[in-house]
């Protein structure tokens, strides 16, 4: 057994404050990562306030985690000592059931989150079951890339299930630590990119990312005026929108794709969608041979999130920065705890 440093919220909403647990003996197929850097993700946010219903206290938040392998379980495979890996919001899965038999483990009715049940990344060492520590390539900048193993396979995900294809037009909605992610994705991709936003200071910096084109979302007459135009809508808001005229804007066979947790319900005739044979669809993160590739695509294409970084034990400053809608556009927090 093993004390580790960590932060922790003792109840709903609380200030993180030092925590120590200890670590039971190492699981066979299990890594232990020593934390580098942690990415703040908005569902840090969500579990640390019990949004969701299923926190427990105390509470270590922490799911965007690069790191090194300090052990490796003796069934473990792939990994040895010393190596550098992510890991993002599932720290395990069954290996046994048909989803994960069939490569998609990060549907698994069994998985383990990594914040869900466990102590996660706000800490000096956290562990995963092997498959889900994902090598992250030399050529990526560790202090960038913990959002990538959240945030961006979020978005990586959907454009990989829905065969999103290069001679596609495609819209992103919402700029922000999702979005922005999404767009230089797709301009890599090699598609006709549009960016919805709701904000006039992110226009330039949505076409710096990638965006060919940017159209005001509170506008509805300017997204009237892109009726039957876009194969693939991505969608990364947590806000209800105009849902008649978002999908309108799809072209026939066009796939509307929701990956912002929308909480209310979304109403939607049957005749939105027949007469164009078009879909609704949504996902969580990506299983991990898929997060592998887009890291590797990452790397071919110079692409990378922006973010801001704070010493770990700022931790409290760092999650009011994002709960008070400020950060541009992920934040990482680096080990010095």
């Amino acid at each position: 057994m093993s004390k580790i440093k960590a932060l922790a919220a003792q109840s709903k909403g609380a200030p993180l404050e030092p925590f120590e647990f200890e670590l039971p003996e190492l699981g066979a197929e299990e890594v232990e990562i020593a934390v580098e850097y942690c990415g703040i993700c908005h569902s840090d946010l969500s579990m640390w306030n019990n949004e969701w219903g299923m926190t427990q206290y105390p509470f270590v938040p922490g799911h965007e985690v690069i790191g090194r392998v300090t052990a490796v379980g003796a069934a473990a495979k792939k990994h040895k000592v010393g190596d550098r890996v992510g890991l993002g919001w599932i720290s395990a899965s069954c290996m046994e059931c048909k989803e994960c038999l069939s490569g998609h483990q990060n549907i698994c009715p069994n998985q383990e989150g990594t914040i869900v049940g466990r102590y996660g990344g706000f800490a000096e060492k956290t562990r995963a079951h092997w498959a889900w520590a994902i090598a992250l390539p030399e050529a990526l900048d560790a202090s960038k890339f913990g959002p990538m193993f959240c945030g961006g396979i979020t978005v990586f995900q959907p454009i990989v299930m829905s065969d999103v294809k290069p001679t596609d037009k495609v819209a992103v909605i919402g700029i922000g630590g999702l979005g922005h992610m999404a767009l230089q994705f797709l301009h890599s991709w090699g598609c006709e990119v549009t960016a919805f936003t709701s904000s006039d200071s992110k226009i330039e910096e949505a076409k710096k990312l990638g965006a060919h084109k940017t159209l005001n979302s509170r506008d509805p007459e300017a997204i009237k005026s892109v009726a039957g135009t876009f194969d693939f809508i991505l969608s990364t808001v947590n806000v209800s929108l105009d849902w008649d005229d978002i999908l309108a804007a799809l072209a026939p066979q066009g796939r509307f794709h929701i990956v912002g947790a929308t909480l209310e319900p979304i109403p939607v005739g049957a005749f939105s969608l027949i007469p164009g044979e078009k879909s609704i669809a949504a996902s969580p993160t990506g299983p991990p041979q898929t997060t592998a590739t887009m890291l590797d695509f990452c790397a071919r294409h110079d692409i990378a999130p922006i973010i801001e970084e704070f010493p770990m034990s700022q931790a409290n400053e760092a999650l009011k920065h994002l709960e008070d809608g400020k950060a541009r556009y992920r934040i990482v927090l680096k080990q010095d705890l």
